[in-house]
């Protein structure tokens, strides 16, 4: 039988040491490494058996166990996909790339309280055609119960694919996991599982590291995919060490503002799609909605005859949508100006405004600037430049702009509107939500037929250009 063996291990980047140093040579933090000790493999073991006991057939999966694995030529693999699992929920497949694949494990991140277990169990619930086994180390039987049936009602029959287990031990779950035989495993969450094999407390570096490592070996060598909900520390990272991002096939994180309804699920890594895919839900009392077109709900109806407001078609990720930008320009009441901003970068409106007073010629030093994107959301797209100076310039001279009328382009030093990427979905969206005017970089008219689109153009080269179409 192997003997425990002792090691160090820093408990701010995981490092590991055979003996005890003070500083980390990694990441050069002092007193930090912690004296564990590394029993026989056990987690490997009971992953490497539970694996063996789901194992499905070689002509059912491409799967195989590390014993028969065997070099082979790049022709001879085939390169057709592998069917997906399918969520039924469309914003999940979009971020996932089109669905679960097959022996894949995937990280769900985000800040506690932004709904990660109830989109979880939202979607197992709609997936009535596979065998589930949800595993849950921080709630008991009892509240995921009262969830489930706040989001789905008392239809008995809906559950019936769910099998659901609160543990937090690592050789416990893949004994389970061989009697269950599952096609889809959920572990919520990884901070809370912990094997025998490490002696150090649950949610420890060392601890998520060996547990995720094991998942990773089940998965692989089974073909059964593993979710995993992961914790979000105070810096806005997924806790635990960085290698678990390394281990992992897809990250997805769930953001948004509690303050607000709307919540984004934005692929951060994922080995089989895209990363600019991005899903979009709105939180209710029964659950997450799905938000198939996002500008209709950003929009407010009512601004009309209001000042410092405009209208913004942009890109996040590749779904066009837009957005209302808000500013508000009053006079300084104190010696100081102040320059704020919500959703926006606010390094990047303090040069918008030098750009507009050095270039345009309005005088904004002793004013104060307040901007706002409406929805709570957070926009990074460079497209908002245009539509940021429209709306404090409408708020400076107290003229609201047209209804109808929207923008995008990107303001350089120089004044200049400088091109933008997918002008074709952005005028797309605009014209299908019935606005009839758009402004738009000159240079993106290149190859682009107005006639296509029921919607007017204005192509512009420099800011005032754009100003003097908005303002005469």
């Amino acid at each position: 039988m192997p003997k425990d063996k002792i090691a160090y291990v820093c408990s701010n980047c995981g490092q590991e040491s055979a003996k005890w140093v003070g500083k980390c040579p990694n990441c050069g933090q002092w007193n930090t490494f912690k004296e564990i000790r590394i029993a026989a493999d056990t987690g490997s073991n009971a992953a490497k058996s539970a694996a063996q006991a789901v194992k499905r057939s070689d002509d059912q999966s491409a799967f195989h166990s590390q014993g028969t694995n065997r070099p082979r030529r790049l022709n001879e693999i085939s390169s057709v996909d592998e069917p997906r699992i399918d969520t039924h929920d469309s914003e999940l497949n979009r971020a996932l790339g089109g669905g679960i694949v097959p022996g894949s494990i995937i990280l769900l991140g985000g800040e506690p309280g932004i709904g990660k277990s109830t989109l979880t169990l939202q979607t197992i619930l709609h997936m009535s055609d596979r065998r589930v086994l949800y595993v849950s180390g921080e709630e008991s039987a009892h509240q995921i119960k009262m969830r489930a049936e706040r989001i789905m009602g008392k239809q008995q029959a809906a559950y019936e694919h769910v099998v659901l287990l609160c543990e937090t031990s690592l050789e416990n779950i893949f004994s389970n996991i061989s009697e269950v035989k599952p096609d889809l495993v959920i572990i919520d969450s990884i901070q809370t599982v912990a094997t025998e094999s490490v002696d150090s407390s649950p949610g420890s570096i060392t601890q998520v590291r060996e547990c995720a490592s094991a998942l990773l070996r089940f998965a692989k060598s089974s073909g059964i995919p593993v979710m995993l909900i992961g914790h979000i520390n105070k810096e806005g990272t997924l806790a635990g060490p960085k290698i678990l991002e390394h281990i992992v096939d897809t990250v997805i994180q769930f953001e948004g503002d509690q303050h607000y309804m709307y919540r984004i699920l934005r692929s951060i890594k994922n080995r089989f799609g895209s990363t600019s895919e991005l899903g979009i839900y709105e939180m209710r009392q029964n659950g997450l909605r799905q938000v198939e077109n996002p500008s209709e709900l950003l929009l407010s109806q009512d601004h009309e005859g209001l000042s410092g407001i405009a209208i913004s078609s942009t890109i996040e990720g590749v779904r066009p949508f837009l957005v209302e930008t808000q500013a508000l320009v009053s006079t300084a009441a104190y010696g100081t100006p102040q320059r704020s901003a919500t959703g926006f970068d606010q390094r990047r409106l303090n040069m918008l405004l030098a750009v507009l007073e050095k270039r345009v010629g309005f005088k904004l030093m002793q004013k104060d600037v307040f901007l706002n994107i409406a929805g709570g959301l957070r926009v990074t797209d460079m497209a908002m430049d245009l539509s940021v100076i429209a709306a404090v310039l409408s708020s400076n001279v107290d003229t609201p702009i047209e209804t109808g009328w929207c923008m995008c382009g990107e303001v350089g030093l120089s004044g200049e509107v400088r091109p933008v990427h997918r002008i074709e979905q952005r005028v797309t969206e605009a014209a299908k939500l019935g606005f009839s005017h758009l402004i738009l970089p000159a240079y993106n008219l290149k190859g682009l037929d107005p006639r296509k689109y029921p919607i007017e153009l204005h192509p512009v080269r420099k800011v005032e250009e754009a100003l003097r179409v908005l303002f005469g």
